[in-house]
């Protein structure tokens, strides 16, 4: 199973996320859960250092992934906001696929 992990801080906001596991929902190269996780994480990641400039505390390895903003950052409130709409938008992708396939993938949300 593939559990995402949603770190918010205490005014809502989301401060990084990991993501673990493998789906097992078909065989390696044929998992679609596995690569819809893989792609809409790694997009967010990398449309959020594309986009935005900030580049996130990000580490990757096989069947892990975290990325976080970076701690202390001097974001102006307008790259801040974009930063925290993409990562609602990762939430939002990932609520989908757990619509479709929630016995392979969970998220855990938790609150600063």
């Amino acid at each position: 199973m593939i559990t995402v992990h949603i770190f918010r801080l205490s005014d809502g906001s989301i401060r990084g996320f990991s993501v673990k596991g493998h789906a097992n929902y078909a065989k390696a190269g044929e998992d679609i859960v596995c690569a819809g996780v893989s792609a809409v994480t790694v997009g967010t990641v990398n449309s959020i250092e594309t986009l935005t400039g900030v580049e996130l505390d990000a580490e990757m390895e096989h069947g892990f992934l975290s990325a976080y903003v970076p701690e202390g950052a001097k974001l102006s409130d307008d790259i801040r906001s974009q930063v925290q709409l993409l990562l609602e938008s990762l939430v939002v992708m990932l609520k989908s696929i757990v619509d479709s396939y929630g016995k392979y993938i969970q998220i855990k949300q938790h609150n600063n």
